[in-house]
């Protein structure tokens, strides 16, 4: 390991102006993050030392991941990990990154309780809602399925580093589970595929390019997959069970109607942190209706 000559100010302007010129949002704010893991140095670090010189291998890694930014490949891929709801997760090309307003769901379901409960997260991806949800809430067990199985290694060694007991299975939704599963689940949750078709050539290039396309397109209307849940989660949910799915913004009323033509109650939409609408739930056993925001 040799000395260098860049300083973490210089080191820092240069990735700024490197990150702009590639129109990367939010260009600083990724060099700081990027000059904290390849140094492993903290925010306060970078700007109370600034005139500390980066060696030369720390230079060579710096460089090289400001070279794979500028190409639109996300930070977090970069950097391998994303928190959610307070917890790392492990990320890669193979699962979708983890975003703050799926914590909405996460929230919700906790908030209801699913201590002792049968949970099970449809198209788990790298795991985030299933793990934080049996994690922070003590499920009493927890399952996750997905069609693809380098999501599914993502999601076992999240389950392994957190310390959740967690069980996976590789398929088709429902399909991936067996049969001796039916009607035990108290809790499902999903965040599935919903951007439409034509929708997608109009993503950001860190989504279209590099995020799993298997879990982002949603078909024509982005509905295909919560027609199949509706269909098919009733044999799967254990009497008085709860439904959660995270939705596209203008998407929430057509959910809802999917839902209530098969006849699930307690039908409800929670808004994310911007006031848009952003997940479903449901019930498959009527009880009184608490939400504010949409009933039927």
């Amino acid at each position: 390991m040799g000395s260098g000559t860049v300083t973490y100010k210089e080191a820092c302007n240069e990735a700024v102006r490197r990150l702009e010129a590639a129109q990367v949002p939010e260009a600083k704010e990724n060099a700081l993050l990027l000059l904290e893991h390849v140094c492993a140095a903290k925010r306060q670090d970078l700007y109370l030392h600034p005139d500390r010189v980066l060696d030369e291998d720390e230079q060579a890694e710096l460089d090289k991941l400001i070279s794979a930014r500028a190409e639109r490949i996300p930070l977090q891929q970069l950097t391998g990990t994303q928190f959610f709801m307070g917890l790392e997760f492990c990320v890669n090309g193979s699962v979708l990154i983890p975003r703050q307003d799926t914590e909405v769901l996460a929230e919700r379901v906790l908030k209801d309780g699913v201590s002792g409960k049968r949970l099970l997260d449809l198209c788990t991806g790298s795991g985030c809602i299933l793990i934080s949800i049996a994690c922070i809430g003590k499920a009493s067990y927890a399952a996750g399925c997905d069609i693809s199985a380098k999501a599914l290694s993502v999601a076992e060694e999240n389950a392994r580093i957190l310390g959740v007991d967690a069980v996976f299975y590789e398929g088709d939704l429902f399909g991936a589970l067996p049969d001796t599963l039916k009607g035990s689940f108290d809790v499902i949750t999903a965040n599935p595929p919903y951007i439409r078709s034509g929708d997608i050539a109009g993503l950001m290039p860190e989504v279209r390019e590099h995020e799993p396309i298997g879990a982002l397109d949603g078909g024509e209307d982005g509905l295909v997959f919560y027609r199949r849940i509706a269909a098919e989660a009733e044999e799967w949910l254990a009497k008085g069970g709860r439904i959660y799915m995270e939705t596209g913004c203008d998407q929430a009323e057509a959910v809802c109607d999917i839902f209530a033509g098969r006849a699930y109650k307690d039908i409800e939409v929670i808004k994310d942190y911007a006031g848009l609408d952003r997940v479903v739930c449901c019930s498959n056993k009527e009880r009184q209706i608490c939400s504010d925001n949409w009933k039927i």
